[in-house]
């Protein structure tokens, strides 16, 4: 099981139109034959100096710990990714503080010129959800507005470059840029109990339709299938309760 673990480490999967989520890492790491939902059982009995009563035991005790909301046995696995997304993205993200990011920063390095978001459809203004978003403009507004958009980013991408070239700091010269466009590639560790916060947060119909699509397919494609046990429960008595 652990080498079928391995081969999610430096997985990628492709987000928006040139995002991506990466495994950087777990703890524990697959290397060390130790499964997450393991981890937990272990941090759980660890009180009374115990260790595994078998695979059905196991399952009963993290469902009666995420049942009772006793987190501290969940925070025992930890996730690393890397994370390419749109500011748009970074700027809902980071409202969750109890992870730990690292992003790149336009002031090292000079930003790409077509590293921008162009969504594929425009979503209306809900009228009843005043953050949110209810409906599609029509394709023949939204192609429109999608030229205008790409007009946007190059005349910005140009000043931007015509300022870098005149020897502004680049600290400076990204103020030409379409800020909440732009790519940014960030690193992301957060432990399993905040994680599933963050997810069922996010992976709500009502989160932002960027964002809810990096959390679905980090839950789908790492966090299920590190940690099934919990998620089970989790689903049960948290995501659906």
């Amino acid at each position: 099981m652990s080498d079928d673990l391995s081969s999610l480490i430096g997985k990628r999967i492709p987000m928006l139109d040139r995002g991506y989520v990466e495994l950087q890492d777990v703890m524990p790491h697959p290397a060390t034959g130790i499964r997450a939902d393991a981890a937990i059982v272990a941090s759980a009995r660890v009180s009374f100096m115990g260790e595994s009563k078998g695979e059905e035991a196991d399952r009963k005790l993290i469902h009666y710990l995420m049942k009772h909301r006793h987190t501290t046995p969940f925070e025992h696995v930890v996730f690393t990714f890397r994370v390419h997304a749109p500011l748009v993205v970074w700027w809902q993200w980071v409202r969750h503080r109890s992870a730990s990011y690292n992003l790149m920063s336009g002031r090292y390095i000079e930003l790409p010129e077509d590293e921008y978001y162009t969504p594929t459809v425009w979503r209306k203004q809900s009228p009843s959800n005043k953050q949110g978003s209810l409906g599609e403009l029509e394709s023949e507004a939204g192609a429109a507005l999608t030229q205008e958009l790409i007009a946007h980013y190059e005349r910005g991408h140009a000043l931007y470059k015509q300022a870098l070239a005149q020897g502004v700091a680049r600290e400076q010269a990204r103020l030409f840029l379409s800020g909440f466009a732009v790519y940014y590639t960030g690193y992301i560790t957060q432990n399993l109990h905040n994680m599933l916060h963050f997810l069922k947060l996010r992976m709500a119909d009502d989160a932002q339709h960027e964002i809810r699509l990096y959390a679905e397919a980090i839950y789908r494609e790492f966090v299920k299938y590190i940690a099934p046990i919990a998620c089970e429960a989790w689903e049960q008595y948290i995501l659906m309760g």
